[in-house]
């Protein structure tokens, strides 16, 4: 549990004042803390504008270096990530998709209207072969989300045993396709938004489809599935609270997402920004907080041994798409800010990790926050790459409470955000500590209780940029990336640490 002591609430940022004694921040180790789910760090692929098609997948073919289709770039940036699992194909697109659409000779697969999407034309040549075997081949776990909003339960019945069975008709199938034995597929999602794109249903419907659906979820031979039921919109906690009292003991998590947008209708650029937007969307990303909390409390009533994993399988920024990209495809860049929200919203989930088992950022490449954006041949690494990359350390880390004081708390038009967010982590001896500095215009400094560890080393990296709406781009050097950090210092058991200006610094110790 994280301890604030508001010093300050501001009106406008400008008014904002230093607390006089710096920040603290004392270490709580105990063996009784949470795991801290690699699953935390998944990933989300949706068929939408060029996060496959493009981003992704190239084809065999392509003059873009590429390995059985899959381009390179990508193949290496998902292992440097060591991305633990990966969510396809959707999104409002998995309740338009048919997977036998997707498999057999690609020359013959149909087309398809993606109607949610930008009305593109697909051709199908990225299906289940090609997602799993892109899994298989980076070493991540596959997550597919099945169809309910358009499909029978015969279709997904048969989807899961044509990925999962050795033998009968299904497998058979897949043999013919070229794929002599089962995939391993953990984690299954049974629909998507089902109270939107994925068939505008009402709680109590959708609870009684999962009962039916989830039914036929067969696990066959070694493979178990991990079903999740497609969980309300934000805050709706109705819906949490309809599924877990009708259908807890059939899950194995429930879903919900999350976008840090106030007004759907006018999102705003992802680049050009002032500083009293900037803070409002840090406020939002602290409500995530409460929404966790919300859910957290329903789920705990119906399954007090915390059983059932609370999966945030679609979260992030979502801004106005580019100048002159289509707007169904969501492109948008990426800046500091956007940095920032993965660090604070990652530290969130670090504390909730007794119920968060999974997060899925969306997306991976070209859409919404994306680790990269490509373009023909060339690839960028985003800021929130980065942040991604720094906080492998915590992934499968045992959680270390802070607790946090003399921090200020900046407010613009009703949204709160403590000006310093943080989160660490133990494993194999080493302490891992994470902070996020919000304040555009000022460092922060921060004392940090060891709590009589033992520590004579201490190595850090920092993420930051000269100007808040900094971002990386194509044929130029990467504005931000990661880079070491040599500000700070370990004595008397305390370590000692001066955080820039919208900064992100991660210690290892």
């Amino acid at each position: 549990m994280m301890k604030f002591s508001i010093l300050i609430s501001a009106v406008m940022v400008a008014t904002t004042v230093q607390a006089a004694d710096g920040i603290s921040i004392k270490l709580n180790p105990s063996d009784s803390a949470p795991i801290i789910a690699p699953e935390m760090y998944g990933q989300f692929t949706e068929h939408l504008g060029s996060c496959i098609y493009g981003g992704i997948w190239v084809g065999e073919d392509s003059p873009i270096p590429n390995t059985k289709g899959y381009r390179n770039d990508v193949l290496e940036a998902i292992k440097e990530l060591k991305v633990p699992v990966m969510r396809w194909p959707g999104g409002c697109f998995a309740d338009e998709y048919h997977w036998m659409d997707g498999i057999g000779p690609r020359s013959k697969r149909p087309r398809m209207v993606n109607t949610n999407w930008g009305g593109t034309v697909e051709d199908n040549s990225f299906g289940t072969h090609e997602f799993l075997d892109l899994c298989e081949l980076t070493g991540v776990e596959p997550y597919i989300s099945g169809n309910v909003g358009s499909g029978s339960v015969d279709e997904m019945q048969k989807w899961i045993e044509y990925m999962t069975a050795s033998d009968g008709p299904m497998a058979l199938l897949r043999k013919e396709n070229g794929r002599e034995k089962p995939w391993k597929v953990k984690y299954f999602g049974v629909g998507n938004e089902t109270w939107g794109c994925g068939g505008h249903m009402t709680a109590e419907y959708y609870a009684d489809i999962y009962r039916r659906y989830q039914t036929y979820c067969k696990n066959y031979g070694a493979n178990h599935l991990y079903k999740i039921a497609s969980g309300g919109n934000a805050s709706d906690f109705h819906w949490t609270d309809v599924c877990m009292k009708s259908a807890a003991k059939m899950m194995d998590g429930i879903s919900f997402h999350y976008y840090y947008v106030d007004d759907w209708n006018a999102k705003g650029s992802a680049t050009d920004f002032d500083a009293d937007s900037y803070y409002m969307t840090m406020g939002h990303v602290y409500d995530i907080n409460t929404a966790i909390e919300g859910h957290s409390k329903i789920m705990d009533k119906y399954d007090p041994e915390r059983r059932v994993g609370l999966m945030i399988d679609e979260w992030g920024t979502w801004w106005d798409v580019e100048p002159g990209t289509n707007p169904g495809h969501l492109y948008q860049q990426n800046t500091m800010r956007d940095a920032l929200v993965a660090a604070v919203s990652l530290n969130i989930f670090h504390n909730h990790a007794a119920r968060v088992k999974m997060a899925n950022i969306a997306q991976f490449a070209n859409v919404l926050q994306a680790m990269l954006l490509t373009k023909g041949d060339q690839m960028v690494k985003t800021p929130t790459f980065y942040v991604f990359k720094m906080y492998i350390p915590h992934m499968g880390a045992r959680l270390v409470p802070l607790d946090i004081e003399n921090c200020e708390v900046i407010e613009v038009h009703g949204r709160k955000a403590p000006v310093v967010s943080a989160t660490a982590s133990q494993k194999d001896g080493v302490t891992t500590i994470s902070m996020a500095n919000i304040l555009i215009d000022r460092p922060q400094e921060i004392t940090i209780d060891l709590a009589g560890m033992k520590a004579s080393q201490v190595s850090g990296g920092i993420i930051s940029a000269s100007d808040i709406r900094d971002y990386n781009d194509f044929g130029k050097p990467e504005k931000i990336t990661l880079r070491p950090f040599s500000g700070a210092k370990i004595k008397d058991g305390r370590l000692t640490v001066k955080l820039p200006a919208s900064s992100i610094v991660t210690l290892r110790i």
